[in-house]
């Protein structure tokens, strides 16, 4: 059974977090975006080898940990191929994944599913029971579409994804808005939030009712 350890990390909200089959004692690093010492130590004081690290997107507050995280841990990089053009040149052993693609952890397997709309890459990384949503889905709400590589309706089409799987899936988000920032945790079940997120409810509801909701014309 995987185990699933989340870390507030920076002063922008962030969590990061380990995967790791503590059998085989392997362990990824999802979105180094600060404190990589922390991550480090966090892996070696469970036991855990760090054989990868995976990224939900590009943008700097999820990766700016992942020169310095590397240089302690070497690993492979994990990264939506829409986003991988901002690794280039950074990280010597960059993996481009695609929607559906599975990556062993130990006897656990993630599987990467694209979901666009805060950048291009976005995608939110499934394994047992959990779903880690970066900045695509957080508790209580969704990730900015006002970006440069941002696009409301490719949010509208994820969210709607992300609300047709199993709702015994618990949700991971990659910072601590809505419910986590009053100290509830991160972790919510994804039932909870197809009931009680207005981004999910309104994305299910149609695409205009979402994008008014967001305040999009």
């Amino acid at each position: 059974m995987i185990r699933l350890k989340a870390l507030g990390v920076g002063p922008m909200a962030n969590f990061a977090y380990l995967l790791a089959d503590p059998s085989a004692r392997e362990c990824a690093v999802v979105d180094p975006g600060w404190d990589p010492d922390a991550l480090a130590r966090a892996a070696a004081g469970e036991g855990w080898r760090i054989t990868a690290v995976l990224l939900t997107h590009h943008h700097f507050d999820h990766s700016n940990g992942l020169e310095d995280l590397l240089q302690a841990a070497p690993a492979p990089v994990f990264v939506h191929r829409a986003d991988a053009e901002a690794f280039k040149g950074k990280v010597k052993d960059l993996r481009e994944v695609r929607d559906g693609d599975i990556l062993p952890i130990g006897k656990g397997k993630v599987e990467f599913l694209h979901t666009p709309g805060h950048t291009r890459g976005s995608q939110c990384l499934r394994i047992e029971n959990h779903l880690l949503t970066g900045d695509t889905l957080f508790i209580g709400g969704c990730g900015r579409v006002d970006l440069p590589d941002s696009d409301p309706d490719d949010m509208f089409q994820s969210l709607r994804r992300i609300a047709g799987l199993p709702g015994t899936l618990t949700v991971w988000p990659g910072h601590a808005y809505g419910t986590c920032a009053g100290g509830a945790g991160p972790g919510a079940l994804l039932s909870s939030e197809v009931a009680t997120n207005p981004c999910l409810r309104t994305a299910r509801e149609g695409r205009e009712a979402f994008l008014t909701m967001l305040g999009v014309t």
